[in-house]
């Protein structure tokens, strides 16, 4: 059962890797910030998921990033330095998934910078999992 975990762990982490590398080539494309918005909290979902299932918890079906990045934060305080970025890039879960009667399109830098931040969680998770 030891080994299982990792292993699990990691291939969350490489399915969100998968999502943030779409949301650069969308971004890099200037394809739809909506779609790359989506990608973004996908990939930061699954590293906070992967991480929180790394350290034994049980998966559990949720998009919350800020409840996720809660949980990471009884194991590692040092993330609650995200605690800002994670509430903003959670908002694209619903925002960008569902239509709520307009296209939601979001200034490119406000992208840039969410995909700066998710660069820098998803490394810090990356490194810790190792």
């Amino acid at each position: 059962m030891k080994g299982e975990k990792p292993a699990l762990a990691k291939d969350w982490l490489e399915k969100g890797k998968r999502d943030f590398e779409m949301a650069q080539l969308l971004y890099r494309e200037k394809g739809y910030t909506d779609t790359i918005a989506f990608l973004v909290q996908q990939a930061v979902e699954k590293h906070l998921k992967g991480f929180l299932i790394y350290h034994g918890w049980k998966l559990e079906k949720i998009h919350d990033l800020e409840r996720l990045l809660s949980e990471t934060i009884k194991i590692d305080p040092a993330f609650a330095a995200f605690l800002d970025a994670c509430r903003k890039i959670g908002e694209y879960y619903v925002e960008s998934r569902y239509p709520l009667g307009f296209p939601v399109d979001y200034p490119r830098e406000e992208i840039k910078d969410s995909l700066d931040v998710a660069r820098e969680i998803m490394a810090k998770i990356e490194e810790a999992v190792k």
